[in-house]
């Protein structure tokens, strides 16, 4: 039971610093209303608080391999909110842009150190980074909630009461790293790095990243589109989707325990191919179903990458931890300006069709990939 109350507590306060990357989504359909931005316009804004992110993030790793840096949770945290909170002050694009820029690195700079500490004191669990990681995907999920009836009622000049989680969370979070800095920093970590293995898992991360943040900017406009009903009907598509992520994240440490996590994550992605291509393609009200399965099926391998990263590197938790958790989530930002341009050439259902193809790559590349010698525990 000890174990418990650290890692509820940083698993709110991942929910809270992931409220920032899914922030920048659920602005999108503001900012295209608001200010006229085009799909490049918005992609750009979605790149700058991803690419700063997936730059830094193995540098943030490597620091806290080195050394415990317990006391960058809470200031990255505030720092990614109030990047956000800046992103709707002044109407400059540049500006924009730069907030943008600021809240990644923010989130850059939480994930690596939170992912050490959240093995520790889970003790490596399946289970309970799978209640961490999913965490984040509540962040994800309360985002459009939280942001889209603050942002419609008042423009995007109330962007700055969006700092409130952060604020909070960094109370939570503080209180969680008291709770677990002696487990932490008693735990050695020893073993022998497997880097083809974790190269092999990367590209999968990368893979998945790109099906992710490609829907998660885009989503919002494209059923808009097919449903109807504009920035609300995308709001609830965002929530669904993150929702669902969330589900899904926990059906993954439930899955792992019993059936493996190698085939537990091939079986997902290869349920991904065919729930995408349904969401592209079938019409009506349909679409938030194979919304809420593709979020699910691609969502369960999420803390198992997290686990099995670990255990491919298990004396570099801290570069391992930061690459599975953030840099897996933000690279994806790199794939969104291509996206962008081919649906603003073609359209953005052939954009997102292209997105097909990267679950099946994954499930491919699981059959690379072998359990570790020495796997987490499986509780």
């Amino acid at each position: 039971m000890r174990r418990i109350r650290p890692i509820g507590l940083m698993a709110a306060g991942h929910a809270c610093v992931d409220v920032y990357q899914g922030a920048v989504p659920a602005l999108v359909p503001f900012l295209v209303a608001e200010r006229g931005l085009g799909y490049v316009a918005v992609s750009g804004i979605t790149l700058a608080a991803t690419l700063l992110s997936s730059v830094v993030q193995p540098v943030f790793g490597v620091l806290t391999d080195r050394r415990p840096l317990t006391w960058l949770i809470p200031v990255s945290m505030t720092t990614a909110g109030l990047g956000i909170a800046l992103i709707g002050v002044g109407d400059a694009y540049w500006l924009a842009w730069l907030a943008a820029a600021l809240s990644g690195l923010g989130v850059a700079a939480y994930h690596p150190e939170a992912a050490r500490m959240a093995r520790a004191v889970s003790g490596g669990s399946h289970v309970g980074m799978s209640w961490f990681s999913v965490g984040g995907n509540v962040g994800f999920a309360l985002a459009p909630a939280l942001v889209t009836p603050i942002v419609a009622a008042g423009g995007l000049r109330w962007t700055p009461v969006l700092i409130v989680p952060a604020l909070a969370g960094a109370v939570i979070t503080r209180l969680a790293v008291r709770s677990a800095e002696f487990v932490a920093t008693s735990n050695s970590h020893s073993g022998r790095d497997d880097w083809p293995s974790f190269l092999r898992l990367s590209v999968i991360m990368v893979c998945r990243s790109i099906v992710f943040v490609g829907l998660g900017t885009f989503i919002a406009l494209y059923a808009a589109q097919r449903v109807g009903g504009g920035a609300t009907t995308g709001g609830i598509a965002l929530f669904i989707l993150f929702a669902a992520s969330a589900f899904g994240t926990l059906l993954g440490g439930r899955f792992a325990t019993r059936f493996g996590r190698i085939r537990t994550l091939r079986a997902s992605y290869a349920i991904a191919v065919p729930a995408i291509a349904a969401l592209v393609f079938v019409p009506g009200p349909a679409f938030f179903g194979f919304l809420a399965l593709t979020a699910i099926a691609m969502a369960i391998a999420f803390s198992l990458h997290v686990t099995l990263g670990q255990d491919f590197l298990p004396t570099r938790v801290g570069t391992a931890g930061g690459m599975t958790l953030g840099l897996a989530v933000s690279i994806g930002g790199i794939g969104t300006p291509i996206l962008a341009t081919l649906a603003e050439h073609t359209s953005l259902q052939t954009a997102l069709t292209t997105l097909i193809a990267l679950p099946l790559a994954c499930a491919l590349l699981g059959y690379l990939l072998r359990e570790p010698v020495s796997g987490s525990a499986a509780g």
